[in-house]
């Protein structure tokens, strides 16, 4: 076990912010990285004792960046990055939030001491107590309500405020005691992930090396050069595509830094609106026969009223919608133009060149699909890829994200969980408020309906609670409600939003001061594997999730089941010599403490569905068809028996948002203007937005178009109220 930080060691560190200088501790694992003294001077940084590898943890949806980090009498000093750049992948450069991990690690917000509630939840206040008591605490609360309601009142909350192995000890714990209410789906990508595998049986595209083989690149719902502009992720590969003279589109709301650095042309569209886009670039297409007929007959499913399945109504595929055949409304650049504020020819001239430049690469991310109906445009994008015969090819891709066959990954055991019943991840609050009559039409899956309320919440690093959700209000007096949900723990670096409504708020360590094992993301160069080894000593009377599950087991009378006699570095030893076991080659414990970094292997771009197009008849999609499914039997199916067909089509189209640019006259008078939470650079969700360097960098801040801040007499620098 890591030795807590002294009073000696805090004293010190305390005297190093008053010299200015960066903070740190003393690590327990050495790598043996030797210092660059060159470097240190350079920068007017001391030399340091060490360097260390870490993995850059916060959730940009990379996970893959590595960061150095500089240590000098248990301080760390300066945080630099890869620079290793070899043939076919580039170097692992941190941006501008993982440089800035020091002000993450020694900021003053870091929770420092277990403490309880004393107020009201959300008021934030608390008074401290022992880990002993906390331990008891959560005991004591679990035991009663799981006694009192059952299993299913157990609820392991989602987070993304820290990745890799550090999430196991909890869903490990509830096992032993019978089990949780799980949930599926995720905040980030629900409507991908759930809609993209209807067409394709798989959400697969192109690796982002491969962009540099396009002759023409479209961006829709994607800003990587803010969310992702680290070494090695989509933004570097999009630079490489654009000085070898690719041509590039971004569609998007709002003029980004993507944008900015990388368009050839930007064409700014109403939110929620994009698959009028795309259903009326289809109509140009069709009419003007630029579309790839032979590749819509032999690799697809739907398209034309020829190729519907057996049970399809006529006229109920994507090109009699186009062509209005099925409502009387063809969808022509005119139609989308009211809808978007494309103009009509700015429509018809991305339809052509689209359709006649090859390779061409439409690329999403998911933005749009954040919103009503988001899973529409994930499906409709693919579309105009198959129209285009772009699937299957080198510079082409399947109208998704970038990605690649990610680095193995590192398991540790937690069990079974006895309980079945799930909820979909956003029905959380429903599930507080009337879980027992939430059923599978309500999409609880593995089970027939709930047979409790969640009455007990786990919140291991994340800012859920209050800060992802929507409807702040509404969830603020659910959360406040005791009589509702009885108990809720945080477990997290900072005081959160979310954290104030902690009944039990508990001090986690960053990831630079516990052992933990890492991955890079398959939806971008994900080939990445990391042993995050701490860098310094643990600062405050912090504990890691391993150490305060194994507490809590103890009170339980779990203990030695929890454990099985084991440190968390002997689980992470075992879970490498697994990995080992698999995976041929793959470095031991002893390599990984010289390396860290196991860095990918795959030289050549990923082509995705590329043995499909080859040879239809042996390599089969995973679609029911074993094609591509623009005509989709199974949302048919669950449309009919959702008794919502019209809002979960058969096929991708345009729906209207009910809060979006076409809503209702009355609604646009009360509302006339659309909020858009788009990600930016200095932080990444709610990470880092107490981060000095990074505010410095780019103040919190609203942007609104000029005409609108003109009528309301708004100029910049100004101080407004954003309400609704």
């Amino acid at each position: 076990m890591l030795p807590e930080i002294s009073r000696r060691s805090f004293l010190k560190w305390s005297a190093v912010v008053g010299a200015g200088a960066a903070l740190g501790g003393a690590a327990a694992l050495d790598t043996g990285l030797k210092p660059l003294a060159r470097t240190a001077e350079a920068t007017g940084t001391p030399v340091p004792d060490k360097m260390v590898w870490q993995q850059c943890t916060v959730n940009c949806g990379g996970y893959s960046c590595a960061l150095r980090l500089h240590v000098k009498d248990d301080v760390i000093v300066r945080v630099d990055t890869d620079q290793l750049d070899r043939s076919g992948f580039p170097a692992m450069r941190a941006c501008l939030r993982g440089r800035a991990t020091r002000k993450f690690v020694y900021n003053p917000d870091r929770l420092k001491q277990p403490m309880k509630r004393v107020g009201k939840r959300g008021e934030g206040k608390f008074e401290p107590i022992t880990w002993d008591e906390a331990y008891t605490l959560i005991a004591e609360n679990l035991d009663r309500i799981i006694k009192t309601y059952g299993n299913q009142a157990v609820f392991n909350h989602y987070a993304s405020g820290t990745d890799g192995t550090s999430r196991t000890p909890i869903p490990r714990l509830l096992n032993m005691l019978g089990g949780y209410l799980g949930y599926y789906g995720t905040y980030s990508s629900a409507c991908y992930t759930w809609a993209a595998p209807y067409t394709y049986g798989s959400a697969d595209c192109n690796s982002a090396d491969d962009l540099v083989n396009s002759r023409l690149i479209v961006l829709f719902a994607s800003n990587p050069g803010e969310t992702q502009p680290g070494g090695g992720n989509e933004f570097h590969w999009l630079m490489q595509a654009k000085r070898a003279g690719v041509k590039i589109i971004v569609v998007d709301p709002r003029l980004s830094d993507t944008a900015k650095a990388l368009a050839d042309e930007w064409i700014p569209i109403r939110p929620t609106t994009d698959n009028a886009l795309i259903d009326a670039m289809a109509y140009v297409m069709i009419t003007e026969n630029l579309h790839d007929q032979a590749f819509l007959d032999k690799y697809c499913v739907g398209f034309d009223d020829a190729h519907l399945p057996a049970g399809a109504p006529p006229k109920s595929s994507y090109k009699s919608y186009v062509l209005g055949e099925a409502d009387g409304v063809p969808k022509t650049p005119e139609w989308a133009e009211a809808i978007t504020g494309v103009p009509r020819q700015t429509i018809v001239r991305l339809a052509r060149e689209i359709a006649i430049t090859k390779p061409c690469a439409l690329l999403q991310h998911y933005g749009w699909q954040r919103n009503a109906y988001g899973e529409q445009p994930v499906r409709g994008l693919p579309v105009l890829m198959a129209m285009t015969g772009n699937i299957g090819r080198s510079g082409g891709g399947t109208g998704l994200t970038p990605s690649r066959k990610g680095a193995p990954s590192p398991s540790i055991p937690t069990g079974t969980n006895p309980v079945k019943a799930q909820i979909p991840v956003f029905m959380w609050t429903e599930a507080i408020v009337r879980g027992k009559e939430l059923t599978a039409k309500d999409g609880v899956l593995g089970a027939d309906k709930l047979d409790a309320n969640i009455k007990f919440i786990w919140n291991y690093g994340g800012n859920t609670l209050i800060n992802q959700h929507s409807d702040a209000g509404a969830t603020h007096r659910i959360l406040q409600d005791e009589s509702l949900c009885e108990f809720i723990v945080v477990h997290d670096v900072m005081m959160t939003p979310s954290a104030r409504y902690a009944d039990l708020l508990l001090p986690d360590r960053t990831s630079y001061e516990r052992l933990h094992l890492g991955r890079g993301s398959t939806n971008v160069m994900g080939d990445r594997f990391y042993l995050g080894v701490p860098a310094i000593t643990p600062l405050f009377d912090a504990k890691t999730n391993y150490e305060v599950c194994a507490g809590v087991a103890a009170k339980l009378g779990i203990y030695d089941q929890f454990t099985e006699g084991k440190t968390w570095e002997d689980w992470c030893r075992e879970a490498i010599a697994a990995l080992g076991e698999k995976n041929p080659g793959f470095p031991t414990w002893e390599k990984l403490l010289e390396d860290p970094i196991v860095r990918g292997t795959q030289e050549k771009p990923v082509i995705a569905f590329a043995s499909f197009i080859a040879d239809p008849e042996s390599n089969p999609l995973k679609t029911p068809s074993g094609k591509i499914e623009i005509y989709s039997e199974q949302l048919a199916r669950l449309g009919a028996q959702r008794g919502n067909a019209d809002e979960l089509p058969p096929i991708p189209k345009y729906v209207p948002a009910w809060e979006g640019p076409n809503a209702p006259a009355e609604l646009r008078e009360k509302y006339p203007l659309q909020l858009v939470g788009h990600h930016t650079k200095r932080r990444v969700h709610s990470t880092h937005d107490n981060n000095p360097w990074l505010e410095e960098v780019e103040p919190q801040m609203l942007t609104i178009n000029e005409i609108d801040a003109a009528e309301r007499g708004i100029r910049d620098g100004d101080m407004v109220r954003v309400w609704n």
